[in-house]
């Protein structure tokens, strides 16, 4: 199979985390996520064990409480980064907060949140290969899932915030206690697809090769 490289890799580039584009009034079919998480779940895993699990919540009460949830405890914190960001002139960073901020008061109107699990939690001191194969079963199913959504049109950001609630969300959401929640993914249409390529900084910069 020839890939069109050019389309492979704007979508590659321009897969943003999206929060203050998403559009919070059009609804998501069940039919769009299922199609991406058909293609999240060919992602690579570790020794083949298939330990991912996905929590889909499109039901508008359950969506409120987890957004209250989500806030609970964390807005002095981006508050705090956006202002540090904003005295270092980190202009990029403040924005970022910007957005954060954002979408932790407008979380519960967002239409689909998912959220990625994993069947079975680290052992207490788990060694880091351990951990490592852990999360890197899901990771790469998480970033599959979002490319999908993005070439059809909507938008994710990958967060990490209403793990400080995890126990209260798992019991909100009857999520049992073998079960271990990775991150939690607004999920909607985007207002427009005109997204860029960020600034970072050359691959050239940061890579060694053959040794340190």
């Amino acid at each position: 199979m020839d890939f069109d490289l050019e389309m492979t890799d704007e979508l590659l580039a321009t897969t943003r985390a999206v929060r203050k584009r998403l559009d919070l009034e059009r609804p998501v079919p069940r039919e769009i996520i299922a199609e991406c998480l058909e293609l999240a779940v060919q992602a690579p895993t570790a020794s083949n064990r298939q330990t991912w699990r996905w929590v889909i919540v499109d039901d508008a009460d359950l969506r409120g409480q987890i957004a209250e949830l989500y806030r609970a405890g964390h807005a002095d914190a981006l508050r705090d980064g956006k202002a540090a960001a904003a005295a270092a002139g980190d202009a990029q960073t403040a924005r970022v907060y910007d957005g954060a901020m954002w979408l932790s008061d407008n979380l519960h109107k967002v239409p689909v949140l998912a959220l990625p699990c994993l069947l079975g939690r680290p052992a207490d001191n788990a060694p880091p290969a351990a951990l490592s194969a852990l999360y890197g079963s899901i990771f790469q199913s998480v970033w599959s899932f979002q490319l999908a959504l993005r070439a059809r049109g909507l938008g994710s950001t990958f967060t990490t915030i209403h793990l400080f609630q995890e126990q209260k969300v798992a019991d909100l959401l009857g999520i049992p206690g073998d079960i271990l929640q990775v991150a939690l993914l607004p999920v909607a249409y985007t207002r427009g697809t005109d997204f860029k390529r960020a600034a970072r900084p050359p691959a050239s910069e940061i890579t060694h090769w053959n040794g340190w």
